[in-house]
């Protein structure tokens, strides 16, 4: 499984590591010593979000360490401030002078462990040097685990479909259940017509026989409330014969986010131990073409028996899913939820930073609301607005996998998977983009997990674990 560097535990030369804003720098400089205040009026430093500073004793050695927390209107447009300065730092080990505001100390903890990702299977690379020692009074296991589940998720989607195909999202999901003592099992191939698992088997069937498609369950735990994760695992999407353009397919690696974002997640509820029922499902493709590929204007029968016609095989995604929410769905569990690199919509709506989440239940909004900035994971309330119902309706079949006219895309395609949730409990939709498009704080350019940590903090109020 992927790894991030875990937090220093030797505290023999670590560095002072002050973490300053602007409205108090003038106060801690008197403080420190004419010296220290010389060499930081010589550099220009001004503690700024980004801005880092080693102040030398006198034998040149370093003396203390500064970071900038910056003004309070910066901290509200950047996550993670001390990585920020903290990935600035040279190598070495550094330790914090004074401990961080406990509604803080979690967050921006992780995030100079997520400083230190690299995703290194092809070439030799490094994240930051820096280490930062073990805080006192903070639940460091549980921040490691946290980091571990982000570094999963990243590696999974940044791996190239070469060597993350649905067989090697199976094998992903296999190692994470035999870590932490769960089931797994795979459906493959034709048994899932057998088994009815009709949509799943026909975006995937065009794909050469070693990509199969197959849905992955992976279960753990047997007392506490059912949680029930479905990831979208399309490991490549090529749009099928609506083919995308070459500029549209370029990242389409990453297709496979939801599923790599649940099992990140999964590995954070397992490691934790939470007293809970996990039951994760992956229908894992690869959207190809071929002679048998499925075609516009097909109809498919799902699993659930509802009919649906094909008016575009590009929107492959939640053909899917609504397989795998459908089997879900049979076991009525308490909490369901979907995970997926759904639609380019939610993308126009709120951008790549945002995990945009559909749901009908206020009280699992306002968890999910309240936690997400705790937990430095921003999410945002769309609706499952009702009168885009005739939408979905195409009048041939049941339901229509890609409404014309291009309005409202991510909450029609919510909509459309929401239609085969019957059953379960409480249902939410994620609809993510799993990449970081530019380097930012504690994340490098590449895949990233969203919504996951807004989860995880949100659970205690909807399961009350």
């Amino acid at each position: 499984m992927a790894k991030v560097p875990g937090f220093a535990t030797n505290p023999d030369n670590a560095i002072p590591l002050h973490f300053i804003a602007p409205d108090t720098w003038e106060d801690f400089l008197a403080g420190e010593g004419a010296a220290a205040k010389a060499w930081a009026e010589t550099t220009g430093f001004k503690p700024m979000i980004g801005k880092a500073l080693l102040v030398p004793n006198a034998k040149g050695l370093p003396q203390m360490a500064i970071v900038g927390r910056g003004t309070e209107s910066q901290r509200r447009r950047t996550r993670f401030a001390l990585a920020a300065g903290f990935s600035q730092l040279a190598a070495g080990t550094y330790r914090l002078a004074r401990p961080l505001p406990d509604d803080e100390a979690e967050a921006e903890t992780l995030g100079c462990l997520l400083a230190g990702y690299a995703f290194d299977r092809y070439r030799a690379q490094s994240g930051c040097p820096a280490r930062l020692l073990a805080p006192e009074g903070l639940d460091t296991n549980r921040v490691e685990i946290l980091a571990a589940g982000e570094a999963l998720t990243r590696d999974l989607i940044n791996t190239p479909t070469s060597d993350m195909g649905p067989a090697d999202l199976q094998n992903a999901a296999e190692v994470l259940a035999r870590t932490h003592g769960a089931a797994c099992s795979t459906i493959i191939g034709d048994d899932l017509l057998a088994q009815n698992f009709p949509m799943i088997h026909a975006v995937g069937r065009a794909a050469a026989p070693e990509n199969a498609p197959r849905l992955i369950e992976l279960r753990w735990g047997d007392a506490g409330p059912t949680l029930t994760l479905v990831g979208k695992g399309v490991c490549f999407d090529t749009g099928g014969l609506d083919i995308k353009p070459a500029a549209s397919m370029g990242l389409m690696k990453k297709d496979m986010g939801g599923a790599a974002t649940v099992l990140g997640l999964a590995h954070i509820l397992m490691a934790l131990k939470l007293p809970l029922r996990l039951r994760v499902l992956i229908p894992a493709v690869e959207n190809s073409i071929s002679g048998n590929a499925f075609r516009p204007q097909d109809i498919l029968t799902s699993r659930k028996g509802l009919t649906v016609e094909i008016n575009n095989t590009d929107a492959e995604g939640r053909l899917v899913l609504a397989d795998a929410l459908a089997y879900g769905a049979e076991d009525a569990p308490d909490m369901m939820l979907s995970m997926a690199t759904l639609t380019g919509a939610a993308r126009v709506a709120v951008g790549p930073d945002l995990a945009p989440f559909f749901t009908d239940d206020d009280q699992v909004a306002h968890a999910l609301s309240a936690a997400a900035p705790q937990m430095a994971d921003p999410v945002w309330r769309m609706p499952f607005w009702e009168p885009y119902e005739a939408d979905i309706e195409p009048g041939i079949a049941d339901l229509d996998n890609a409404p014309k006219g291009g309005f409202g895309g991510a909450i029609t395609a919510a909509l459309f998977l929401r239609r085969f949730t019957e059953g379960a409990g409480r249902y939410t939709h994620f609809d993510i983009y799993g990449w970081q498009p530019s380097p930012a704080p504690a994340r490098s350019k590449g895949g990233t997990m969203q919504g996951a940590r807004a989860i995880l903090g949100a659970l205690p109020k909807i399961l009350g674990l």
